[in-house]
Parts: C-alpha cells; sequence; structure tokens
C-alpha cells in the first residue's frame, strides 16, 4: 500500500454515478464505468494530474471533481478525438463520449435503426446471429439459433 494518512480512506467512493472499490488501482477502477477503457482511464489521469497507480479510497474531493470534469467535456481535458467513443454521430456529426445508460440507450437505438432499415447487421441482431463476419458453422451455439434438431421417435 502507499503511504497516505490510513485515516481518510474511503472504502466505497462515488464517481459519476459509479461505485468505485477503495482498495482499487484507480486506472483499473475507473473502467468500471461503462464506456472508459483502461486507455482511456489512463489518458484521462494523465490529463487531469493524478498518478495511475493511486488507490481510490485516498482520492481527495477536489480530484474526484477533476476527474468529474474531465468525463463531462474530455475534448477540453486533452483527450484526443479518436480517444471517443461515439465519433461521427449520424445525426449530428460530433464527436462525444457517452458514458452508462446513455451508451448503453444509444447502442440499442443504434441496433432498432438497422432492424428497421432491414440492412445485413439488422437482419442478423434481429435473429440473435452473430453480426461481425464470424464463423457460425461451429461455433456461437448457445443461443439456440443454429443447429438441426432430431425428429422424436
Amino acid at each position: 500500500m502507499e503511504n497516505f494518512d490510513t485515516k481518510n480512506f474511503r472504502h466505497l467512493v462515488r464517481i459519476y454515478s459509479t461505485d468505485l472499490p477503495g482498495d482499487e488501482v484507480i486506472r483499473l477502477a475507473l473502467t468500471k464505468i461503462k464506456g472508459i477503457s483502461r486507455r482511456t482511464s489512463g489518458a484521462l489521469l494523465r490529463a487531469v494530474g493524478i498518478p495511475e497507480n493511486m488507490r481510490v479510497g485516498y482520492i481527495t474531493n477536489e480530484m474526484i471533481e477533476r476527474i468529474e470534469e474531465a468525463l463531462s467535456d474530455p475534448l477540453a481535458a486533452g483527450l484526443p478525438e479518436w480517444m471517443l467513443n461515439r465519433r461521427n454521430d449520424p445525426e449530428t456529426g460530433e464527436n462525444t463520449m457517452l458514458f452508462e445508460s446513455d451508451l448503453l440507450l444509444q447502442r440499442k437505438t443504434d441496433i432498432d435503426k438497422m432492424i428497421r432499415k432491414r440492412s445485413w447487421r439488422g437482419v442478423r441482431h434481429s435473429r440473435g446471429l452473430k453480426v461481425r463476419g464470424q464463423r457460425t458453422k461451429s461455433t456461437g451455439r448457445k443461443s439456440g439459433s443454429l443447429g438441426v434438431s432430431r425428429k422424436k421417435n
């Protein structure tokens, strides 16, 4: 452990509406927020000026505010555009970063739009099949959408 004051250690820290365990390293703990990868969390912490190997429990409220400000506007915080998870939005054309429920809702609406258009990807999504060109002859049988059923004798 680090040489920090153990009186100020918090076992649970809430960052961007997600509870993070205090004994985890901050770089890995930020990945529990849906929409943040390990690489993004490292770049975000470097941009904000927080050590990546610091434990979450020792973070101050001022550091939490800096992280949340950077998450609300990642481009202003210094993240490059290519690191954002919603680039060239089809409706607005903007580059944004989505988290948690916004990310899930946007993904669902994108899939629903593909299904309504009856595009190839939409048809694969609607049937519960593999979408990205993977083989289906011998893998992906857990969903029950492929296979031959035997006749009952």
